[in-house]
């Protein structure tokens, strides 16, 4: 479950930050940090449809899956898996919803450690400043189109699930094209994100954790 959650918020996270060739060192980090924390300040909400590509060492084939995201501020989160099967998660604060064909369940974040790392992610993104985040070592490289943040944890429970986050910012908007996980156990996740709308109104209802 735990992965899970931990997907859930990564994704959460990069989105308030297609891959391309011809990166090169960021020179100056102070105007990236500068306008990803203006484009956060402006975000209120996000909706999008989203594929998911998941690589696992046993399996010669990628599992994936299609569904549809929802974020508003603050730490309201939904992300509701379409294809191949249904697979439903909600965040409300520190709330917490998982649902799928068989059962539902309803947990609290308050006493895990590694809910308490994930939030601190999510909300220094949501302020737009999660290249201050001590618990990873940031590389920025950047071309044309997009700013590609290299995420190393240095935080002992994020190392346990992660050897490294991927993020692929545009950089008309600042919001994310695409985020790759690297698990320590030698899978991957990459997640893309599709036809965003910001800012659009959101009722509170689709973050019901009841």
């Amino acid at each position: 479950m735990c992965k899970w959650i931990l997907l859930l918020l990564c994704s959460v996270a990069s989105l308030q930050m297609q891959a391309q060739t011809g990166f090169k060192p960021v020179a100056d980090l102070a105007p990236l940090k500068q306008q990803f924390a203006a484009a956060a300040q402006r975000t209120q909400s996000i909706q999008c449809d989203f594929v998911q590509e998941k690589n696992l060492s046993m399996l010669s084939d990628k599992i994936v899956s299609k569904g549809k995201f929802w974020f508003k501020k603050d730490n309201k989160v939904r992300m509701e898996y379409m294809q191949p099967s249904y697979y439903l998660l909600v965040i409300n604060g520190k709330d917490i919803r998982i649902k799928d064909a068989q059962k539902e369940n309803k947990v609290s974040g308050k006493s895990n450690k590694l809910f308490e790392q994930i939030n601190k992610i999510t909300v220094d993104c949501v302020r737009g400043t999660v290249l201050d985040n001590t618990d990873f070592t940031t590389k920025a490289t950047e071309n044309s189109q997009s700013y590609r943040l290299e995420l190393t944890p240095v935080n002992k429970v994020m190392k346990e699930y992660f050897k490294t986050i991927v993020l692929l910012v545009d950089k008309q908007d600042y919001s994310v094209s695409k985020i790759t996980m690297a698990e320590s156990s030698g899978d991957d996740t990459t997640i893309s994100f599709l036809h965003k709308q910001l800012n659009a109104a959101i009722a509170d209802a689709v973050f019901s954790v009841k």
